[in-house]
């Protein structure tokens, strides 16, 4: 038998050794979300579906806020997604080191906002209820708008930063040292009139271990 098959082999390798992105996802990064089914999170499967392999929050109208939530908290990590809204209309978000508020649709801690007028927007969803850092001005000029937008958020000890499509909207240190640093991440369909929002390639990676 031939020693290989393939002359390039070698360099196929170190390519997939040095460079773990070729071929794969981020070095370090693992789905929260498996392309078939909501296993490790739960919401209310009338508004949230999968479809193609992609989670999408589907709303006629509604009185209330509704989130799909993940089973598992987190701390400091990385999280990366692709979302869609569709004609960039409506209202939705990512939220992160969050609580569920008992006996209510509602969540409590951050959000990656996603939406007209809050943009790259840090939030502060049934807490404080303020933008706690607002994109730049000029910042809607660079998303596609009813297309796919890649979010990037970072949370690392009180140290927030977001990027939508590489470009960092928040740079955040949190001032208020009883503002919890861990919590869950969940998927928002705002209140209000009908809204579709999608989302996809949904990876974290935890920092620190």
């Amino acid at each position: 038998m031939p020693k290989s098959t393939c002359p390039l082999l070698p360099w196929i390798v170190f390519a997939l050794l040095c460079c773990p992105g070729i071929g794969g996802d981020e070095a370090g990064f693992r789905p929260l979300f498996n392309g078939k089914d909501l296993s490790g999170w739960e919401g209310d499967t009338s508004l949230w579906k999968i479809e193609d392999q992609v989670i999408v929050g589907d709303s006629v109208g509604i009185k209330h806020n509704q989130f799909l939530v993940t089973n598992e908290e987190f701390g400091d990590f990385e999280l990366k997604l692709e979302f869609r809204l569709k004609e960039g209309i409506g209202n939705s978000g990512v939220q992160f080191r969050t609580k569920r508020i008992p006996s209510s649709t509602e969540v409590s801690g951050y959000q990656a906002d996603i939406g007209e007028s809050y943009w790259g927007c840090l939030y502060d969803e049934s807490r404080r209820n303020k933008v706690l850092a607002s994109a730049p001005a000029d910042f809607e000029k660079t998303l596609k708008k009813g297309d796919w937008n890649e979010y990037t958020i970072r949370a690392e000890a009180d140290h927030i930063v977001l990027k939508m499509n590489g470009i960092t909207t928040v740079d955040y240190k949190e001032l208020q040292p009883e503002i919890p640093r861990k919590g869950i991440i969940a998927l928002q369909v705002h209140s209000g009139g009908p809204l579709k929002v999608e989302f996809r390639k949904i990876r974290l990676k935890r920092l620190g271990e």
